[in-house]
């Protein structure tokens, strides 16, 4: 599961990190120039090969599209969900990736929306979003589609609880070396639901004959076209202070939804 171009490992000392965006100072007359999205870790300057190299749209703003990766993520967790428009689609974490899910969720015709997060005020961004919001406790059943992302037993325990019968939950999160327990005792066998992972790493198998990794992270940068999604970003800290900013931008108590880093 590393990063591309990751150098070390966890814990830290490690180079980590894969949405850059930046200006390709060299490089080929199409590339030269322009506003760039790259998988690679936090660095001020690096070469890569061209093909590495993602132009951003003139409509997408380059703080913007450091949500790419994220939305490529998004848009495969939606792809593997198979997704259709009218469906009732619950989104249990508020994440940026669930935010994002959401927000693409939100494009389906006549689609239902909600996303469930234990902080309230996460109820701020969905609205700017166009989508409902819930707390745990009041989190409507009966969903076609669940998408967990909150990498928690109780997050997994309550999409289960939400779909209904014969539904599908997309497993989103990345749980590491951790166990789970949770019970598939209850509903999970009578209500026949299918449980299903995803992960970004390879294209859907539904798309794959036709999809490559590169068509499917240029269709998530043309995605990020939505002036909703700035409310996903938060505040922008400067490179040369990451040492000293780095514990507080971890802690679970930090603001906002997504740091930038800038060089």
């Amino acid at each position: 599961m590393k990063a591309p171009a990751q150098e070390g490992e966890f814990p830290f000392p490690v180079k980590y990190g894969y949405s850059a965006v930046g200006v390709a100072e060299e490089g080929p007359a199409e590339i030269k120039g322009k506003n760039v999205f790259a998988l690679y870790p936090h660095q001020d300057r690096f070469v890569i090969p061209a093909e590495r190299a993602f132009i951003i749209p003139d409509n997408v703003p380059p703080r913007r599209a450091t949500l790419a990766a994220n939305m490529e993520t998004a848009l495969n967790i939606l792809w593997d969900g198979n997704a259709q428009p009218a469906d009732k689609i619950v989104i249990v974490g508020g994440g940026i990736v669930g935010m994002l899910v959401a927000s693409l969720a939100s494009r389906l015709p006549g689609a239902d929306v909600t996303l469930i997060d234990i902080e309230a005020s996460r109820e701020a961004i969905t609205k700017k979003l166009g989508v409902g919001f819930a707390l745990p406790d009041k989190a409507p059943g009966e969903a076609d589609l669940v998408i967990h992302t909150t990498a928690s037993a109780a997050g997994l325990s309550l999409a289960l609880k939400l779909a209904g019968v014969e539904g599908t939950i997309v497993e989103a999160s990345w749980f590491g070396t951790g166990m789970v327990n949770v019970a598939l005792g209850d509903a999970f066998h009578s209500r026949r639901l299918r449980l299903i992972s995803s992960q970004v790493g390879n294209v859907c198998a539904s798309r794959a004959k036709r999809w490559t990794t590169r068509r499917r992270l240029e269709a998530a940068i043309g995605m990020l076209a939505d002036d909703r999604l700035d409310a996903l970003l938060g505040e922008e800290v400067p490179f040369a202070e990451l040492p000293q900013q780095l514990s507080r931008l971890l802690s679970p108590k930090a603001p906002g939804l997504g740091a930038l880093i800038c060089y």
